[in-house]
C-alpha cells in the first residue's frame, strides 16, 4: 500500500494537449499547488493511456511514482477523474511496479537502433506482402517460419492492449511471463502464440527482408526495415503507477478476464 511510504503533499501536474485535460490541469493546480517534477513526490498525468505511456516513458529515469486520471478517450491505465480529496486517495493508492520491454532492431543498413516499450515490441509488414517471419527463444529456433501480418511480445500490462486485440492472452501482472502472439497468422493457420517466461529472449529475423519488408515498434518507437529484432524484459529499469484503493492495475487485468 501506498500509504506505508511518507505522506505524499507535493504534486506535479501534466496534461495531454486535450483541451479538457489542459482546463483540469490548471483547476487541480490551483487547488493543490503545482510543484516542479523534480521536486514532487508524485506527477499526476491528466489524458489518456496514450498519454500515461508518453510520461512513463519521459519519467523513466526520474524513478516519480505517475498517478493518472482519465482526461482522454481511453483509460485503462488511469484512475477516474475527480477534483475532490486527491491527496487523499493518492496516499491511500496502491503502487503497481511496471518493468519495460527492451528492443534492439538492426535495420537493413546494419544500423542498431534500442528502445524500451512498457505495453509491446511489434513487428508489422510495412506493404501488401505477407510478412515471413523466424522465431527463436533464448538462442533456439522455435518456429521456422511464420508468414502472417506480424508478431509481437506484450508485458504483463500491455497484455490488454495490442495483445488482446490480435486474440492474445491477458495475463495477471504478477505471473511473471511474456506473451508471444501473432498477428493475422496465415502459416500455421493454427498456431496462436506462446506464453514464455519473463527471462526469455526472443529474436525475430526478417525473411526475405527486401521483397517484404517489416517494421518494428517499441509502444511509439519505430523503426522501419528491419531485419532482425531482439526483445527481452529488462528487470533493471522499474516504473511506478498507482491506483485507487480497491482499483489496482491487478483488479483490472483480472476483471477484463471476465467482462462480457
Amino acid at each position: 500500500m501506498f500509504n506505508a511510504h511518507p505522506m505524499v503533499t507535493r504534486l506535479a501536474f501534466v496534461a495531454s494537449d486535450r483541451p479538457e485535460a489542459i482546463e483540469a490541469r490548471g483547476r487541480l493546480a490551483r487547488r493543490y499547488g503545482d510543484t516542479p517534477e523534480t521536486e514532487a513526490q508524485v506527477v499526476v498525468a491528466l489524458g489518456g493511456d496514450g498519454f500515461m505511456l508518453e510520461t512513463l516513458h519521459r519519467l523513466m529515469e526520474s524513478g516519480k511514482p505517475i498517478y493518472g486520471m482519465n482526461r482522454g478517450s481511453v483509460g485503462f491505465l488511469m484512475n477516474e477523474y475527480s477534483e475532490d480529496d486527491l491527496l487523499e486517495r493518492i496516499n491511500a493508492a496502491e503502487r503497481a511496479l511496471i518493468h519495460p520491454l527492451r528492443m534492439t532492431a538492426v535495420d537493413a543498413r546494419g544500423v542498431m537502433h534500442k528502445a524500451l516499450a512498457i505495453n509491446e515490441v511489434s513487428l508489422l509488414r510495412q506493404t501488401r506482402q505477407t510478412a515471413k517471419l523466424r522465431i527463436s527463444v533464448d538462442g533456439k529456433v522455435r518456429l521456422a517460419e511464420l508468414s502472417c501480418d506480424g508478431a509481437l511480445v506484450a508485458t504483463p500490462a500491455g497484455s490488454t492492449a495490442y495483445n488482446l486485440s490480435a486474440h492474445g492472452p491477458i495475463i495477471p501482472l504478477d505471473a511473471r511471463v511474456l506473451a508471444l502472439t501473432p498477428i493475422s497468422a496465415f502459416r500455421p493457420r493454427r498456431w496462436r502464440g506462446a506464453l514464455l517466461s519473463h527471462t526469455a529472449r526472443v529474436t525475430f529475423e526478417v525473411m526475405e527482408a527486401d521483397k517484404r519488408p517489416v517494421s518494428a515498434v517499441a509502444d511509439n518507437f519505430e523503426v522501419r526495415d528491419v531485419t532482425e529484432v531482439h526483445v527481452a524484459e529488462d528487470r533493471d529499469v522499474g516504473m511506478t503507477m498507482l491506483f485507487d484503493a480497491g482499483r489496482s492495475l491487478e483488479e483490472r487485468v483480472l476483471a477484463e478476464q471476465f467482462s462480457a
